[in-house]
């Protein structure tokens, strides 16, 4: 059995802070934040006794696509000039064997709403530069007007350009601090 205990450093070179939006209700778009940082530290060597902090900066967004980024940096959705992190930290964790739920509250343009993900530890390995790595991912939806992200255009059909709900998707490596 894998020993998780300790206390780590999200690696953000090798952390994928994703999210996934409908389109125009026919295509997904995916994003990221690639400047990343934040603590997990497990206490139990199962990792049923856990922590997790984590603040992405909002203007690093990167979809793809530099108008929309733009766009989404505005005041339409996460207004960086007046809210430049999104927050997370764990409230709640349930993982035995390495898989689980963690809950924690989630704070987006200053909206703190509970949040939970479904988590799977990928285990602990050393790499060959003599660090020792956590590998993570954590999955789940939220939406996005609960947080003050309310922009909206009205399509034709009825339906509209950007879904409200929004996939979360974090790929992570963590290094061991002590």
């Amino acid at each position: 059995m894998t020993d998780y205990t300790g206390t780590y450093a999200i690696d953000p070179a090798h952390t994928n802070v994703g999210f996934t939006a409908r389109h125009a209700m026919v295509t997904k778009v995916r994003g990221h934040f690639p400047e990343v940082e934040g603590t997990v530290e497990i206490t139990s060597a199962d990792a049923s006794e856990a922590s997790a902090k984590a603040t992405v900066k909002t203007a690093s967004i990167d979809t793809g696509n530099a108008d929309r980024d733009g766009h989404v940096r505005g005041e339409d959705f996460f207004d960086v000039e007046k809210f430049p992190e999104i927050t997370f930290s764990t409230t709640e964790v349930s993982v035995t064997g390495g898989e689980g739920t963690i809950t924690g509250d989630l704070t987006i343009k200053g909206t703190t709403k509970p949040v939970t993900l479904d988590v799977e530890l990928f285990g602990v390995e050393e790499d060959p530069f003599g660090n020792t790595r956590l590998g993570f991912e954590a999955t789940g939806k939220i939406n996005r007007t609960d947080f003050g992200v309310d922009f909206q255009a009205p399509l034709n059909s009825g339906g509209v350009l950007v879904s409200e709900k929004i996939g979360i998707e974090i790929e992570g490596s963590a290094i061991k601090q002590a």
